[in-house]
């Protein structure tokens, strides 16, 4: 589990989910459709959040979720599944659905290569934050003695709270230090 989320779920995998346009309610409802159940959820910032499941319990499934049934005209939704795949140890992804389409993902390995309608949706910020572009290699990649896996974590926060910053996301369920609120 990433230490992004601002209380711990111990024992879950989790994503996390921020609806603007669309209500608290209908989200639930809707996630709870799709067979994800919250853990937690609230309200800030024009924000509705959620923190769900990735496992569909009664499935007993890790599919991705189809976000777009939960996105209507005028919503949008930003997607952090913490945990794709833990035991594989793939990272985070994130997704930016807007009028239920897929406007923008990615992984946090790799934010280099994104997909959807607009996969340079956040490309400013990204560069500005030195997380894609030139200046987002290490700068040690070539030293032997240097291990970039090191900081790794340090990009994915750093990623994180890119993102948070673009879209004013609110604290709960994140981490203070990854939204600056």
């Amino acid at each position: 589990m990433t230490t992004w989320t601002h209380a711990p779920y111990p024992h879950h995998e989790v994503n996390v989910v921020h609806a603007r346009g669309t209500s608290l309610d209908a989200l639930t409802t809707g996630l709870r459709s799709l067979g994800r159940e919250p853990l937690d959820r609230g309200e800030a910032d024009d924000w509705a959040w959620v923190v769900h499941e990735m496992l569909d319990a009664e499935l007993q499934d890790f599919d991705p979720v189809d976000y777009r049934q939960v996105c209507p005209e005028g919503a949008e939704l930003v997607v952090i599944v913490t945990e794709p795949c833990s035991p594989k140890g793939f990272p985070p992804e994130f997704e930016y659905y807007r009028a239920g389409r897929l406007v923008l993902r990615f992984n946090f390995e790799d934010p280099r290569t994104r997909a959807g309608d607009d996969p340079d949706h956040l490309s400013p910020e990204l560069l500005a934050a030195r997380l894609i572009g030139p200046d987002a290699e290490c700068p040690l990649e070539d030293d032997e003695r240097h291990a970039c896996w090191e900081h790794a974590d340090t990009d994915r926060e750093r990623l994180m709270r890119t993102i948070a910053d673009h879209f004013r996301l609110p604290s709960p369920p994140l981490a203070s230090e990854v939204t600056g609120r």
